[in-house]
């Protein structure tokens, strides 16, 4: 066998057991059960883990909104129906973005690809759906930045076209109660290991 033949017979043998090598990979996508017990407008449970969606945080339950009739709503609440309904709707496939071990928390990205409709042959991210149509926030980092920058923008489009919670106008921002109680559980600890003062 002449040389050349040779070095193309193995990059051959090797280019072919390419796609057996990548087939062999388990598919990091998963669809999100319809068995999963949802407890916040961003977060469910499923097989004894917990699963949020990245960057994105939900109305806090026990804050609440008055409605166009006058109503006091838990803004929590709504949240998680829009949560759910987009779930059911879209049928999204998830993957893992961050894994949290202490609390077994993934923290997921999930993306949907209607093939029929409107939207058909779009990807929709979950995320992005939730709080450009209102339904739920940009999530921030302890110190207010976000968590993720691109869903801050969708944030801001929806509140300036007053689109889903931003429609009320006493909607309760779970980011200001939220960095709110970090504040303040910082001051007491930092009042708590001052020694008291003379008197």
């Amino acid at each position: 066998m002449q040389p050349g033949f040779a070095v193309v017979g193995i990059l051959a043998a090797f280019l072919a057991s390419v796609p057996a090598l990548a087939e062999d990979k388990p598919n990091p996508w998963f669809p999100i059960p319809a068995t999963a017990s949802f407890s916040t407008g961003d977060t469910w449970t499923y097989a004894g883990e917990t699963h949020r969606l990245y960057g994105v945080q939900a109305c806090l339950r026990g804050t609440y909104f008055t409605n166009r009739a006058g109503g006091r709503v838990d803004c929590g609440e709504a949240s998680l129906a829009m949560l759910v309904s987009l779930i059911r709707d879209l049928k999204p496939q998830c993957y893992t973005a961050a894994w949290q071990a202490a609390t077994k928390t993934r923290f997921v990205v999930c993306v949907a690809q209607p093939t029929s409709g409107s939207a058909a042959g779009s990807r929709i991210d979950l995320g992005t759906a939730l709080i450009s149509t209102g339904w739920a926030f940009a999530a921030v980092t302890p110190n207010g930045a976000p968590v993720h920058a691109p869903y801050i923008v969708a944030q801001q489009v929806a509140k300036k076209q007053h689109l889903g919670l931003w429609q009320f106008a006493d909607v309760p921002d779970p980011n200001a109660i939220i960095l709110r109680d970090i504040r303040n559980a910082s001051n007491q600890a930092g009042q708590s290991s001052n020694p008291p003062a003379n008197r």
